[in-house]
């Protein structure tokens, strides 16, 4: 497994942040850092992702920040060129598969069936994003996935919150989470980024309970 999942699956979850405005970036950032979840996923949906990416990557090293719903090479290629430490896709691309692989960048693409993984796996990616989580079948998809794919790591993003987290956590091929919970748009916009730190602690509670079993 890549380094950076490596570092990822030590932190255990993955905030993704869908930002409008890049000057929200450095305290949403310091929000997460002081939570204890040095993590961001910023979303290729908005204007400002690309700015917030690179502003996020340069002022603070210690987060492992990348870039999510990258659809196409040429967003694989800002995300890359913004500082991304890795590229998480909805689905499987082999383009950009292809593009992260020949740039040497931790790629987790979005997969939902046992084709998708597998063909996911005959390109050499041992972690991906399970995606949309809940919707898919949930913890009971991923437990069946143990045994065909017992050497896949997921990441399983799409309804999951604080009350179905631990859940997810305790399947031994979960990776890390995704989810928004603790960076919701609206909170964002609202520069509420106290209600930030304080999720974010709560999220990193959690996986320390279960990390500690």
């Amino acid at each position: 497994m890549n380094q950076i999942f490596e570092e990822i699956s030590k932190i255990g979850i993955i905030p993704v942040v869908v930002i409008d405005n890049a000057s929200d970036a450095i305290p949403l950032a310091d929000a997460l850092s002081q939570g204890g979840l040095n993590c961001a996923e910023i979303t290729f949906r908005t204007a400002a992702a690309e700015d917030s990416l690179r502003i996020i990557s340069s002022k603070f090293p210690e987060i492992i920040a990348g870039a999510g719903t990258v659809l196409t090479v040429e967003q694989a290629e800002k995300a890359y060129d913004s500082g991304a430490k890795f590229i998480v896709a909805p689905g499987f691309n082999p383009k950009i598969a292809e593009y992260c692989i020949k740039k040497s960048i931790p790629f987790a693409p979005g997969v939902m069936t046992p084709s998708e993984v597998s063909l996911a796996v005959d390109y050499g990616f041992d972690v991906l994003k399970f995606f949309p989580a809940e919707i898919s079948g949930g913890v009971n998809m991923l437990k069946t996935y143990q045994s065909p794919f017992s050497n896949v790591k997921f990441i399983p993003t799409g309804g999951i919150n604080a009350e179905n987290l631990r859940e997810y956590l305790e399947c031994r091929n979960v990776l890390a989470c995704g989810g928004s919970w603790m960076v919701k748009q609206n909170l964002i916009m609202q520069k509420n980024f106290y209600e930030i730190k304080n999720l974010a602690a709560q999220a990193v509670k959690t996986v320390c309970s279960v990390r500690e079993k």
